[in-house]
C-alpha cells in the first residue's frame, strides 16, 4: 500500500488533524497528463486494481480501455476518514496513542477536496487534465471544481447533483440510526464491524437506493430461495440483501461509514458561496454530467438543470436499469463519450 504524508490538516470547523496521510494508486506513465479519480462511500484507492484483484472501475480505466492507462497517468486517493489506509476514524490518535473512534473529527467534502491537494503537491503534481468520479465522489468533483478552479481543464461528473438532497439525508439516516441503535456498536467500540448488524441493514438501506425497481424484478422475478428452512417464504431477493449486508461488514469499518454518510449530508456546493445557481457559474473548467435513469438519489433532471448553470458544460443522459449505480456497470453504453471528451479536450489544450 501507498501512502503520502501530508502534515497537520485544518478542517473547515476549525479542529486539526496531524500527521494526516491519505494511501493512493498511481499508474500510467509518469510523464502522461493526469486524470484524478475520486470514490464513492465504500470505495478505495484500488481503480485499476491488479489482473488478480480488479479494481472498482477497472471496466472503464486501465490499458486500452476508456481512460487508458498507456496514454493517460490516474491517480486516485482513499478518501479522508475511510478505512483503506487514509487517516479515519481507525487511525492512531497522537494525542491518546489509541484508536480515535468516534473522536475523530468531523468531516466535509471541501476537507477531503483540500488533503486531496496536498497529497498532489507532495507527490509532485501542480495540476491535472481531468478530475473524475461517481456519487460522493462527484460531490468531490464539484467541490475541485470550486475549490481549484484553475488545476484542471475539465471535470467529469457522474451520478452527483450540486447538493444532497434531502431525500438522500433521510435515506442516510435510516442507515446512521440503525448503526447507532445496534448494542453491537457500542457507541463506536466495538471490536469489529461484523459485530455491528446495524452496518448490515444500512448497507441495505443504500443498496434500494442505489438500484431500480425494473432491476430487481427482471433480475429476482418473485423467485424463492432455494435453502429456505424457515416456515415462511424466503425469497431470492431477500438472500441477495442480506448478502450484500454482510458481505459490507467484512471489508468496511463501521465508525467510517458514519463519518462518510455524515460528510455526504453536508455537501452543498452554494454553502457560503451565495446558493448553488451562482457557484455553478463559477467554474472554469468544462463539465461533462452524466445523469442516470431510475436513480432515486441523485435525479438526472437535477443533474441537467445545473449543468445548464455552468458556462462550459455538455450533459448525457444514460438509459440503464442500475439506477444510481449505473456508473460502476454497462461501460460500453457510455465509456465512448468519456473517452472522446478526454480525447477532443487533448485536441484544444495545450497540456502543461
Amino acid at each position: 500500500m501507498e501512502k503520502v504524508e501530508i502534515g497537520t490538516l485544518l478542517l473547515e470547523n476549525g479542529e486539526t488533524i496531524p500527521h494526516a496521510e491519505l494511501a493512493y494508486e498511481r499508474r500510467g506513465p509518469m510523464d502522461a497528463p493526469i486524470i484524478l479519480v475520486c470514490h464513492a462511500l465504500t470505495g478505495s484507492q484500488y481503480t485499476v486494481g491488479t489482473s488478480e484483484e480488479p479494481g472498482w472501475w477497472d471496466g472503464l480505466i486501465g490499458p486500452g480501455k476508456y481512460i487508458d492507462t498507456n496514454q493517460y497517468q490516474v491517480i486516485t486517493f482513499n478518501v479522508l476518514g475511510s478505512c483503506y489506509g487514509s487517516t479515519g476514524p481507525q487511525s492512531i490518535n497522537p494525542e491518546t496513542s489509541r484508536p480515535y473512534r468516534m473522536d475523530f473529527p468531523f468531516i466535509t467534502i471541501r476537507d477531503m477536496v483540500h488533503a486531496q491537494k496536498r497529497a498532489l503537491l507532495a507527490l509532485g503534481v501542480n495540476r491535472v487534465k481531468a478530475v473524475i468520479g461517481g456519487s460522493l465522489g462527484g460531490m468531490q468533483v464539484l467541490e475541485w471544481g470550486l475549490l481549484y478552479p484553475n488545476d484542471m481543464d475539465q471535470l467529469l461528473l457522474f451520478a452527483s447533483t450540486p447538493y444532497y438532497s434531502d431525500y438522500g439525508i433521510a435515506f442516510n439516516e435510516i442507515g446512521i440510526t440503525a448503526i447507532e441503535n445496534d448494542p453491537g456498536w457500542k457507541n463506536g467500540y466495538y471490536q469489529s464491524s461484523e459485530d455491528v448488524k446495524g452496518l448490515e441493514i444500512a448497507r441495505m438501506v443504500g443498496m434500494v437506493s442505489y438500484r431500480s425497481a425494473p432491476l430487481f424484478e427482471s433480475r429476482f422475478n418473485r423467485k424463492i430461495a432455494e435453502d429456505n428452512h424457515n416456515k415462511f417464504s424466503s425469497y431470492e431477493v431477500s438472500s441477495y440483501m442480506r448478502y450484500q449486508g454482510k458481505k459490507l461488514t467484512e471489508r468496511f469499518d463501521v465508525n467510517s461509514y458514519l463519518y462518510l454518510l455524515r460528510a455526504m449530508n453536508s455537501h452543498d456546493i452554494g454553502k457560503g458561496r451565495g446558493g448553488w445557481k451562482k457557484a455553478a457559474s463559477q467554474y472554469k473548467a468544462k463539465l461533462i454530467a452524466f445523469g442516470f435513469q431510475h436513480d432515486l438519489i441523485f435525479r438526472p433532471e437535477d443533474i441537467e438543470a445545473f449543468a445548464r448553470e455552468v458556462p462550459d458544460s455538455e450533459y448525457h443522459f444514460v438509459p440503464t436499469k442500475f439506477g444510481h449505480d449505473g456508473f460502476l456497470v454497462e461501460f460500453e453504453n457510455w465509456g465512448h463519450i468519456v473517452r472522446e471528451a478526454l480525447q477532443e479536450e487533448s485536441k484544444i489544450r495545450v497540456w502543461g
